[in-house]
């Protein structure tokens, strides 16, 4: 079975801030089809969906582990690098970190299929 899909956004820092501004001055109303992640760049989306952080969300999604050592043994990865990357992952919606009891957290991939869109915005509003 296919996993849920995230519609990730590739728009600049300088774009993303007009259109949120935009957003807020009501000069622009988001589409239900507009992504609900951006990213900077693709060289940014490149890093974060890597291959090997595919890999990850994808045994996360099959194997479940029950918490963040568990996912670095199962992945045969550094538990520093793991936490690292599920960071990264956590802030921009890909995975959630669930408390399961004491410290431990459980991953949780909220995506595991992803597509990009690239977005110009100079100040013309779309």
């Amino acid at each position: 079975m296919p996993g849920k899909t995230m519609k990730i956004g590739i728009i600049s820092w300088q774009a993303y801030k007009a259109r949120t501004i935009a957003i807020a001055r009501g000069e622009l109303e988001p589409r239900p089809t507009d992504p609900k992640v951006w990213m900077p760049s693709i060289e940014t989306a490149a890093k974060v969906l890597s291959e090997q952080n595919i890999a990850l969300l994808k045994t996360i999604k099959d194997r479940k582990p029950g918490s963040v050592t568990e996912l670095a043994v199962l992945t045969n990865r550094a538990q520093g690098n793991v936490s690292r990357t599920l960071k990264t992952m956590c802030n921009y919606g890909i995975v959630r970190l669930e408390k399961t009891g004491g410290r431990s957290k459980q991953p949780i991939a909220m995506a595991t299929e992803f597509q990009l869109e690239l977005r110009s915005f100079t100040g013309d509003l779309p």
